[in-house]
């Protein structure tokens, strides 16, 4: 798979590893990488308009509405640094923002991929609950997995560490309800149109990048 016209939809529920495969993936095929996690969090944290808006779903794991993220998505493939490529990370996550991205890409007629990492939802609760984020710098750390030197500080700048209310078990659990109710009806648009695989996510980041990497090669440009 070249990366002149790549256009890839990365999967799955969150904690599932798409922001880090993500940026494994960019840097591998040389194209931008385009979250919409980041871009929304970014509005909320210099609250816009926009970022108001998408905070009150945010807080409390929902999906933030269709036509407010289509927007945002057609305003960023827009610019120039997409025009040959992009991976996108954390959109589409239901049936309409799927069709409305297709019709975006439609009058380009740029063939898409989607690749799903599948993680089971015990483990997902298990990676998300334990996040931790600085308040000062924003650096991120995990009570089991990546651990700050001394507890609740941050080693970077020595801010404040705080679970973020979307982390809250009860949240995560609310958000993977969200994800199997509104998001995973996509696998079955996307294998109908013969671009989807499924790749399993758990283990070593490395491991995953591997098996991603070989089913997108796999795949005829």
């Amino acid at each position: 798979m070249s990366a002149n016209g790549f256009r890839l939809v990365l999967l799955g529920p969150p904690g599932a590893g798409k922001g880090t495969q993500a940026a494994l993936l960019v840097q591998h095929f040389a194209v931008p990488h385009v979250s919409t996690g980041e871009i929304l969090r970014s509005e909320v944290s210099r609250g816009s308009d926009l970022g108001g808006q998408a905070r009150k779903y945010m807080d409390k794991g929902e999906l933030v509405p269709d036509q407010i993220m289509l927007g945002i998505i057609r305003e960023r493939l827009a610019q120039v640094d997409c025009a040959s490529g992009v991976l996108l990370d954390g959109f589409p996550r239901s049936l309409p923002q799927a069709a409305g991205l297709e019709a975006i890409f439609g009058a380009e007629r740029v063939p898409m991929r989607a690749v799903s990492l599948e993680v089971p939802s015990s483990e997902i609760v298990r990676r998300l609950s334990g996040r931790r984020t600085c308040r000062a710098c924003g650096a991120m750390y995990h009570v089991t997995f990546g651990p700050p030197t001394k507890e609740g500080i941050c080693d970077r700048c020595g801010g404040e560490l705080y679970q973020r209310d979307d982390d809250r078990e009860d949240i995560v659990q609310a958000r993977l309800e969200v994800y199997r109710k509104e998001t995973e009806p996509l696998m079955a648009f996307y294998r109908e149109r013969s671009v989807l695989r499924s790749v399993d996510g758990t283990g070593p980041s490395k491991d995953v990048f591997r098996r991603v990497v070989a089913e997108l090669e796999a795949v005829p440009a």
